[in-house]
Protein backbone atom coordinates (compact mmCIF):
# COMPACT_ATOMS: atom_id res chain seq x y z
CA UNK A 1 0.00 0.00 0.00
CA UNK A 2 1.04 3.63 -0.73
CA UNK A 3 0.03 6.61 0.20
CA UNK A 4 0.50 7.56 -3.86
CA UNK A 5 -2.16 4.78 -4.46
CA UNK A 6 -4.64 6.33 -2.18
CA UNK A 7 -4.73 9.67 -3.12
CA UNK A 8 -5.11 8.70 -6.78
CA UNK A 9 -7.88 6.54 -5.90
CA UNK A 10 -9.43 9.68 -3.65
CA UNK A 11 -8.90 12.43 -6.63
CA UNK A 12 -10.17 9.48 -8.94
CA UNK A 13 -13.49 9.08 -6.97
CA UNK A 14 -14.37 13.33 -6.88
CA UNK A 15 -15.36 12.33 -10.91
CA UNK A 16 -17.87 10.49 -9.67
CA UNK A 17 -20.89 12.18 -8.30
CA UNK A 18 -22.67 9.98 -6.39
CA UNK A 19 -21.05 8.87 -2.82
CA UNK A 20 -22.46 5.54 -2.97
CA UNK A 21 -21.36 4.72 -6.48
CA UNK A 22 -17.88 6.13 -5.30
CA UNK A 23 -17.81 3.30 -3.31
CA UNK A 24 -18.83 0.81 -5.52
CA UNK A 25 -16.01 1.92 -7.36
CA UNK A 26 -13.66 1.70 -5.04
CA UNK A 27 -14.43 -1.56 -3.78
CA UNK A 28 -15.29 -3.27 -7.15
CA UNK A 29 -11.59 -1.82 -8.65
CA UNK A 30 -9.34 -2.60 -5.41
CA UNK A 31 -11.17 -5.99 -5.16
CA UNK A 32 -10.04 -6.64 -8.57
CA UNK A 33 -6.75 -5.70 -7.82
CA UNK A 34 -6.57 -7.18 -4.91
CA UNK A 35 -7.43 -10.60 -7.01
CA UNK A 36 -4.38 -9.83 -9.61
CA UNK A 37 -1.78 -9.18 -6.78
CA UNK A 38 -2.68 -12.58 -4.99
CA UNK A 39 -2.78 -14.19 -8.80
CA UNK A 40 1.29 -12.56 -8.55
CA UNK A 41 2.12 -13.78 -5.49
CA UNK A 42 0.77 -17.39 -6.77
CA UNK A 43 3.05 -17.52 -9.38
CA UNK A 44 6.05 -15.89 -7.81
CA UNK A 45 8.52 -17.47 -10.45
CA UNK A 46 6.88 -15.44 -13.05
CA UNK A 47 7.13 -12.49 -10.87
CA UNK A 48 10.99 -12.77 -10.45
CA UNK A 49 11.51 -13.12 -14.10
CA UNK A 50 9.52 -9.94 -14.61
CA UNK A 51 12.63 -8.07 -13.76
CA UNK A 52 14.73 -9.95 -16.43
CA UNK A 53 15.14 -8.16 -20.18
CA UNK A 54 12.93 -8.96 -22.92
CA UNK A 55 14.30 -7.56 -25.49
CA UNK A 56 17.52 -4.78 -26.01
CA UNK A 57 17.41 -1.29 -27.57
CA UNK A 58 20.76 -1.07 -28.47
CA UNK A 59 22.47 -1.44 -25.13
CA UNK A 60 19.43 -0.54 -23.10
CA UNK A 61 17.24 -3.78 -21.86
CA UNK A 62 13.52 -3.53 -21.35
CA UNK A 63 11.82 -5.80 -19.15
CA UNK A 64 8.23 -6.66 -18.32
CA UNK A 65 8.30 -4.78 -15.21
CA UNK A 66 9.80 -1.65 -16.84
CA UNK A 67 6.96 -1.62 -19.47
CA UNK A 68 4.51 -1.53 -16.97
CA UNK A 69 6.26 1.19 -14.77
CA UNK A 70 6.57 3.18 -18.39
CA UNK A 71 2.76 3.00 -18.85
CA UNK A 72 1.45 3.54 -15.63
CA UNK A 73 3.97 6.66 -15.38
CA UNK A 74 3.12 8.40 -18.42
CA UNK A 75 -0.99 7.58 -17.39
CA UNK A 76 -0.05 9.29 -14.40
CA UNK A 77 1.49 12.30 -15.51
CA UNK A 78 -1.00 12.48 -18.55
CA UNK A 79 -4.16 12.61 -15.55
CA UNK A 80 -2.43 14.70 -13.46
CA UNK A 81 -1.33 17.21 -16.07
CA UNK A 82 -4.79 17.22 -17.92
CA UNK A 83 -6.74 18.06 -14.55
CA UNK A 84 -3.96 20.79 -13.67
CA UNK A 85 -4.59 22.01 -16.85
CA UNK A 86 -8.18 22.70 -16.72
CA UNK A 87 -7.99 23.62 -13.49
CA UNK A 88 -5.44 26.64 -13.94
CA UNK A 89 -7.62 27.35 -17.75
CA UNK A 90 -10.76 27.74 -15.82
CA UNK A 91 -9.35 30.13 -13.20
CA UNK A 92 -7.49 32.21 -15.98
CA UNK A 93 -10.85 32.59 -18.20
CA UNK A 94 -12.79 33.37 -14.78
CA UNK A 95 -15.33 30.67 -14.96
CA UNK A 96 -15.61 27.11 -13.80
CA UNK A 97 -14.96 24.76 -16.61
CA UNK A 98 -17.81 22.11 -16.72
CA UNK A 99 -16.75 19.38 -14.09
CA UNK A 100 -15.28 16.00 -15.45
CA UNK A 101 -17.35 13.31 -14.70
CA UNK A 102 -16.36 9.50 -14.53
CA UNK A 103 -18.67 6.39 -14.74
CA UNK A 104 -18.39 3.61 -11.89
CA UNK A 105 -16.90 1.26 -14.74
CA UNK A 106 -14.48 3.77 -16.62
CA UNK A 107 -13.13 4.80 -12.45
CA UNK A 108 -12.80 0.53 -11.71
CA UNK A 109 -10.65 0.46 -14.75
CA UNK A 110 -8.45 3.12 -13.88
CA UNK A 111 -8.20 1.92 -10.31
CA UNK A 112 -7.45 -1.52 -11.09
CA UNK A 113 -4.66 -0.57 -13.57
CA UNK A 114 -2.77 2.11 -11.64
CA UNK A 115 -3.21 -0.27 -8.46
CA UNK A 116 -1.50 -3.42 -10.61
CA UNK A 117 1.16 -0.60 -11.67
CA UNK A 118 1.59 0.63 -8.24
CA UNK A 119 1.72 -2.99 -7.19
CA UNK A 120 4.94 -4.56 -8.84
CA UNK A 121 7.41 -3.33 -6.67
CA UNK A 122 5.45 -4.06 -3.63
CA UNK A 123 4.79 -7.56 -4.76
CA UNK A 124 8.51 -8.15 -5.34
CA UNK A 125 9.34 -6.29 -1.87
CA UNK A 126 7.08 -9.25 -0.26
CA UNK A 127 8.49 -11.75 -2.26
CA UNK A 128 12.29 -10.79 -1.27
CA UNK A 129 10.72 -10.26 2.13
CA UNK A 130 9.14 -13.72 2.70
CA UNK A 131 8.68 -16.80 0.38
CA UNK A 132 5.59 -18.18 2.92
CA UNK A 133 2.45 -17.13 0.24
CA UNK A 134 -0.10 -17.15 3.18
CA UNK A 135 1.86 -14.60 5.10
CA UNK A 136 2.13 -12.70 1.75
CA UNK A 137 -1.41 -12.54 0.68
CA UNK A 138 -2.68 -11.61 4.55
CA UNK A 139 -0.62 -8.60 4.23
CA UNK A 140 -1.64 -8.04 0.48
CA UNK A 141 -5.43 -7.92 2.07
CA UNK A 142 -4.53 -6.07 5.05
CA UNK A 143 -3.30 -3.33 2.74
CA UNK A 144 -5.65 -3.05 0.78
CA UNK A 145 -8.64 -2.56 3.86
CA UNK A 146 -6.54 0.30 4.82
CA UNK A 147 -7.02 1.33 1.33
CA UNK A 148 -10.71 0.87 1.24
CA UNK A 149 -10.74 2.41 4.91
CA UNK A 150 -8.85 5.79 4.47
CA UNK A 151 -9.37 6.54 0.70
CA UNK A 152 -13.58 8.26 1.75
CA UNK A 153 -11.55 10.32 4.18
CA UNK A 154 -8.77 11.45 2.00
CA UNK A 155 -11.31 12.15 -0.75
CA UNK A 156 -13.81 14.11 1.16
CA UNK A 157 -10.63 16.38 2.15
CA UNK A 158 -9.28 16.96 -0.78
CA UNK A 159 -12.82 18.26 -1.63
CA UNK A 160 -12.95 20.40 1.14
CA UNK A 161 -9.66 21.88 0.09
CA UNK A 162 -8.83 22.31 -3.30
CA UNK A 163 -5.43 24.04 -2.41
CA UNK A 164 -4.42 20.54 -1.00
CA UNK A 165 -6.05 19.03 -4.24
CA UNK A 166 -3.44 20.74 -6.05
CA UNK A 167 -0.50 19.50 -3.99
CA UNK A 168 -2.02 16.09 -4.48
CA UNK A 169 -1.91 16.60 -8.32
CA UNK A 170 1.21 17.96 -8.03
CA UNK A 171 2.37 15.10 -5.80
CA UNK A 172 1.14 12.34 -8.52
CA UNK A 173 2.93 14.18 -11.09
CA UNK A 174 6.30 13.44 -9.03
CA UNK A 175 5.65 10.00 -8.51
CA UNK A 176 4.09 9.36 -12.28
CA UNK A 177 7.94 10.27 -13.61
CA UNK A 178 9.34 8.65 -10.95
CA UNK A 179 7.85 5.43 -12.19
CA UNK A 180 9.21 6.87 -15.81
CA UNK A 181 12.61 7.34 -14.83
CA UNK A 182 12.79 4.18 -12.83
CA UNK A 183 11.58 2.56 -16.08
CA UNK A 184 14.75 4.23 -17.92
CA UNK A 185 17.04 3.00 -15.02
CA UNK A 186 17.70 5.77 -13.58
CA UNK A 187 16.78 5.30 -9.55
CA UNK A 188 15.97 8.03 -7.53
CA UNK A 189 14.86 7.63 -4.21
CA UNK A 190 11.18 8.38 -3.62
CA UNK A 191 11.51 9.26 0.00
CA UNK A 192 12.21 12.81 -1.44
CA UNK A 193 9.34 13.23 -2.71
CA UNK A 194 7.30 12.02 0.10
CA UNK A 195 9.43 14.10 2.44
CA UNK A 196 8.62 17.15 0.54
CA UNK A 197 5.02 16.49 -0.33
CA UNK A 198 5.02 16.33 3.64
CA UNK A 199 6.54 19.64 4.29
CA UNK A 200 3.91 21.46 1.61
CA UNK A 201 1.10 19.83 3.30
CA UNK A 202 2.02 21.08 6.74
CA UNK A 203 2.42 24.65 5.36
CA UNK A 204 -0.65 24.46 3.23
CA UNK A 205 -2.54 23.07 6.50
CA UNK A 206 -1.21 26.00 8.66
CA UNK A 207 -2.17 28.24 5.52
CA UNK A 208 -5.43 26.94 6.05
CA UNK A 209 -5.77 27.58 9.90
CA UNK A 210 -4.38 30.96 9.26
CA UNK A 211 -7.23 32.08 6.98
CA UNK A 212 -9.95 30.57 9.36
CA UNK A 213 -9.00 32.78 11.97
CA UNK A 214 -8.34 35.65 9.70
CA UNK A 215 -12.38 35.21 8.94
CA UNK A 216 -12.92 34.93 12.53
CA UNK A 217 -10.94 37.97 13.47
Amino acid sequence: MGIDNIIFIAILCTYIPKKSEQKKARLIGLSLALIFRIGLLATISWIVGMVHPLFYIGSFSVSGKELILFCGGVFLIYKTVQEIYEKIRGREEGHHLKKQVLTVGQAILQITFIDIVFSFDSILTAVGLSRVLPIMIIAVIVSMVVMLFFAPYVTDFINKYPTLKMLALTFLVAIGALLVLEALHIEIDKAYVYVAMAFAIIVELLNIRMRKMEKLN
